[in-house]
């Protein structure tokens, strides 16, 4: 990896939260702190730039020091279109997604994304475990916008078949870096 390698990150936290009861989920508290905090806290240090892709809520989102952005697509279109606005951002090589509801996020998810997608020269690097991909936790290089772009004017919305279209490496990381918090009884399991 060369010092040309930047990267930022963007915390997806636009949704609607419907399976949160409707609640702005990177603001429901867990273990005492809103779940974003968490987020923030694992991604900053691992970046260069970190940005905050929200729908509501934009000055509590603002508050944590962080530029935030809200979707240029109508309608709550999903993950794709904050990971969209992030792309339009950011100036960096490379832009690493996760979710506002991932509070165990490994400290060393974007340099084990980065050097494999380096490694294997590829544009998309996806986070699994050993049952699963994760496919909402992962590293692009910024370069892959327009396609992304091209496919949600598709009306596509989902992010397994845009990562589908794309050269890509899997890295293997422990199950319980990315248990989510979707639902107001995972509050209590988390």
């Amino acid at each position: 990896m060369s010092a040309a390698e930047t990267l930022a990150a963007v915390i997806l936290a636009g949704g609607r939260g419907s399976r949160m009861g409707g609640a702005d989920k990177g603001l429901v508290e867990f273990r005492g702190r809103p779940l974003v905090e968490w987020v923030i806290d694992a991604l900053a240090p691992q970046v260069d730039e970190l940005v905050i892709s929200a729908n509501r809520n934009l000055e509590r989102y603002a508050a944590y020091g962080h530029r935030v952005v809200a979707d240029t697509l109508p309608d709550y279109p999903g993950p794709l279109a904050g990971v969209l606005a992030a792309l339009d951002t950011v100036d960096a090589r490379w832009l690493l997604v996760a979710p506002c509801d991932t509070p165990h996020l490994p400290a060393d998810l974007a340099l084990r994304l980065l050097g494999a997608a380096c490694v294997e020269d590829v544009p998309l690097a996806v986070a699994a475990d050993d049952s699963r991909l994760h496919h909402s936790c992962f590293l692009v290089r910024t370069d892959q916008r327009d396609g992304l772009a091209a496919f949600l004017a598709t009306g596509e919305r989902a992010v397994h078949k845009w990562q589908a279209g794309l050269a890509s490496t899997v890295v293997r990381f422990d199950a319980a870096c990315f248990a989510n918090v979707n639902r107001p009884q995972d509050l209590q399991a988390g």
